[in-house]
């Protein structure tokens, strides 16, 4: 579902444009600080400041979870080492709660929540459940997100072709499995012999959810009801339908901007992007925009595979498995519209995945095939991303996820 591309390309050039003084600075700063060895334990906080944060880092094939200690004031970043012995395809913190959860690559869309605790960032197991009664293939879950009222995890079963929701309790706790949906669909690619569901969102009014199916070529549109957490069946009467996209695409990611009358697809075989206008009424999809994540002359493999939206909706972030580079585009806010405005290097191989961190001012890229979590700066106000040099060895990471403490300053861990 994920497979890292056969080849991949180191020369992608860095953008032209020199970053400011400021930046610079702000990097070597960086860069100096860090402190990167494995199972290092973080320096506790001088009083007055806020505690680090917590990322936890999920890692493809190899059963585990990671921790790093992150300072947002000084940008560096330290080992924790494995917190958790589970498989780990995706992870996903709770926005006000001190819970994880953690998708699994087993067949059955196992999904476990842990515990964080607050000083020590250590986990602890509290609950499970499986999303599908009958699963088929392998690879598992591709995502898992906490929707934005906090009260639903939305599911992506990549083997199974389905888009569950679960219920979370108020302590952030898992309830029942709301619902499972399957489309059904085909592409072009050998890797799209069915239907294979990659992201699920809801729309900013909750009245919709959508679904990237990789398999199908297709954004499907269900019908979301809040008060059950229900999505309607692909069989329903009613349902808005979907958004075909090209054949053999492989649609991976989606992200609206923060007005809510646009969205971002990010397609995983063809490595492009594509902007979407959103009938918040209708729940139709319409075609504005097609642009390649690729660099001019590409060869060889072609992945792309994140895409995230920044918090001021000025900035749309992508990651290109195939040039293992990071793209930046600018957002036209009258339109929605994206101009390219940097390309650079991930300073690893196989960006899988990315975050920003709630401030703004920091991205953690997911380096899988180079076994590297890098740290990246962004600049206030351009959006441009600088490689701070600052990175951590995690064995295969597929996805960050950041928890801010909420307590005193940071024990040490044990």
């Amino acid at each position: 579902m994920n497979e890292p591309p056969h080849t991949t390309r180191d020369d992608v050039p860095p953008s032209p444009r020199r970053p400011s003084r400021r930046t610079v600075l702000a990097a070597i700063s960086a860069t100096t600080a860090t402190a990167a060895l494995p199972l290092a334990s973080p320096a506790r906080a001088a009083a007055g400041e806020r505690p680090s944060d917590v990322l936890y880092v999920g890692t493809w094939g190899k059963n585990q979870v990671h921790a790093l200690d992150f300072d947002p004031v000084r940008g560096t970043l330290t080992s924790l080492g494995a917190v958790a012995e589970v498989s780990s395809n995706w992870v996903a913190v709770h926005p006000t709660r001190p819970v994880l959860y953690v998708a699994g690559g087993e067949q059955g869309g196992i999904i476990r929540t842990f515990r964080i605790d607050d000083s020590t960032a250590d986990l602890h197991r509290t609950g499970e459940i499986q999303t599908e009664d009958t699963p088929g293939g392998s690879g598992g879950l591709s995502y898992i997100g906490v929707d934005a009222d906090a009260d639903t995890l939305l599911v992506a079963d990549f083997a199974a072709g389905s888009a569950s929701t679960v219920a979370l309790r108020h302590d952030g706790g898992l309830g029942a499995v709301a619902c499972t949906v399957r489309d059904s669909g085909s592409g072009p690619n050998p890797r799209q012999a069915g239907p294979h569901v990659h992201h699920v969102v809801l729309d900013p009014s909750r009245r919709f959810a959508l679904v990237a199916d990789f398999g199908a070529d297709r954004v499907f549109v269900h019908r979301y009801d809040r008060a059950t957490r229900r999505m309607s069946d692909t069989s329903s009467a009613g349902r808005p339908g979907s958004y075909a996209t090209a054949p053999g695409s492989g649609p991976r990611r989606l992200a609206f901007h923060p007005r809510g009358r646009t969205v971002y697809l990010l397609n995983e075989l063809s490595a492009d992007i594509e902007v979407l206008s959103w009938n918040a009424r209708s729940g139709v999809l319409t075609p504005r925009q097609l642009l390649t994540t690729n660099a001019p002359g590409h060869t060889g493999a072609t992945s792309a595979a994140e895409l995230a939206v920044s918090h001021d909706g000025r900035h749309v972030y992508v990651s290109n498995r195939g040039d293992n580079a990071l793209v930046v585009f600018a957002v036209d806010q009258r339109t929605g519209l994206l101009t390219e405005v940097q390309r650079l290097p991930c300073a690893g191989v196989t960006p899988w995945s990315f975050s920003l961190h709630p401030d703004g001012r920091w991205m953690f890229v997911a380096n899988e095939a180079s076994g590297t979590v890098h740290l990246f700066l962004v600049e206030p106000g351009s959006g441009r991303l600088t490689d701070t040099g600052t990175a951590v060895a995690v064995p295969n990471p597929d996805c960050v996820g950041v928890y801010r403490r909420r307590g005193a300053a940071p024990a040490a861990h044990l």
